[in-house]
């Protein structure tokens, strides 16, 4: 069962290669990274800067909400690299024994209420989530931003009836910005990632659920050097520095 399952998964990812073989006819190295959608950005920027420094290496990802990926890795799904958005999502893949020790943190990030450009409904707050003419999209309660989300709503006492709960964070924000919805509660790195797509209406910190980002190798990786150098790689100064570029905080 787990060998079918994982066949399935292998056939439907569109996995991405960072970067292609550094040198002429060297055997491709290649690391599979399964990551939360929120890391999209930074990641593809790692991706490239470590196969710069290591000639033949190829960092593949598949990304995607946390709880999905950990489903489908403890299914036997083939990852050399699990990065989630939420720490219950990697102890199920700790639990499972499929990671080479625990997940270690390497970021953090915060929510965020993402509008279209311009803010035409006036959204000040997640307040006015709950107004009548507010269309609302959430990420599903199984997804980390879902149900961060909907701590920081309750934190603030606010009701609201979402229009659609979505697969990931990046789905949500991708509503807001091609007009289908008036707003979504995402991460702050999201808001930035989109540009002048949508602005960003701040949440306050009585009402913040942060995130927690761990990230561990997989146990039955075939590359775990270059596997083991992305993971310290992000939690070096350098991979900090990176990812404050993109919005992250530190652990």
């Amino acid at each position: 069962m787990r060998t079918a399952v994982a066949i399935g998964i292998v056939a439907a990812l569109v996995l991405e290669a960072c970067s292609a073989v550094g040198q002429a006819g060297a055997p491709a190295r290649d690391v599979t990274v399964f990551a939360g959608s929120s890391l999209t950005d930074a990641f593809r920027r790692a991706g490239d800067e470590l196969a710069k420094a290591n000639p033949g290496g190829r960092f593949i990802f598949n990304f995607g909400s946390s709880s999905t990926l950990a489903t489908q890795i403890t299914n036997g799904a083939p990852a050399d690299v699990f990065a989630s958005a939420d720490e219950p999502n990697m102890q199920k893949v700790v639990e499972a024994n499929l990671t080479d020790g625990g997940g270690r943190i390497f970021a953090s990030n915060r929510l965020q209420i993402a509008v279209a450009a311009g803010n035409p409904k006036k959204i000040a707050g997640l307040a006015d989530l709950a107004r009548p003419g507010v269309v609302l999209v959430l990420a599903a309660p199984t997804v980390p931003a879902g149900r961060y989300a909907r701590e920081a709503l309750v934190k603030a006492g606010v009701t609201t009836t979402p229009v659609s709960q979505e697969v990931d964070v990046r789905a949500v924000l991708n509503k807001v910005s091609l007009g289908e919805a008036d707003a979504g509660i995402v991460y702050v790195t999201d808001v930035k990632s989109a540009g002048d797509r949508v602005s960003g209406v701040d949440i306050p910190e009585r009402h913040q659920a942060v995130a927690r980002y761990p990230i561990a190798v997989v146990k039955d990786t075939k590359n775990g050097e270059l596997a083991h150098r992305f993971v310290d790689y992000l939690l070096s100064p350098a991979g900090q520095d990176l990812l404050a570029e993109f919005g992250f905080s530190k652990p």
